[in-house]
């Protein structure tokens, strides 16, 4: 089953920004990674306490974002063909100007053939 996670690094920022501390970074990115399933296939569910996937293979500036609802921004990110080729993405994280990682979701592997883009959206709910 698929998981996801806000990083506690993000619920410090959010806090932060709350009281008025700092401005809360924007998320300007996708990290994508291919450590995210066990040996059978499994996707490992990641830790609030996480700062990094498990094996991250390429980060992207995302494409666009749109905002769902009044609580949910949906950001998109498309792999280009080029793009990580022959890879089995199985994890991806969303990151913020500071580059630091805010949200990670683990997944069954998705295999990138060079001759498709690939596009993935990522909800971030409140």
């Amino acid at each position: 089953m698929a998981d996801a996670v806000v990083t506690l690094e993000a619920r410090k920022k959010m806090v932060k920004a709350r009281a008025g501390v700092i401005a809360l970074p924007p998320i300007v990115g996708m990290a994508f990674g291919d450590g995210g399933v066990d040996e059978s296939g499994i996707p490992i569910a990641p830790s609030s306490n996480d700062t990094e996937l498990k094996h991250e293979i390429y980060r992207k500036e995302i494409d666009n974002y749109s905002f769902i609802s009044d609580t949910t921004c949906r950001y998109f990110c498309t792999l280009l063909m080029s793009e990580c080729v022959d890879a089995n993405i199985n994890e991806l994280a969303l990151y913020d100007s500071e580059g630091d990682i805010v949200a990670i979701k683990t997944f069954k592997s998705k295999g990138k053939d060079s001759d498709l883009e690939m596009t993935f959206r990522v909800d971030d709910i409140f």
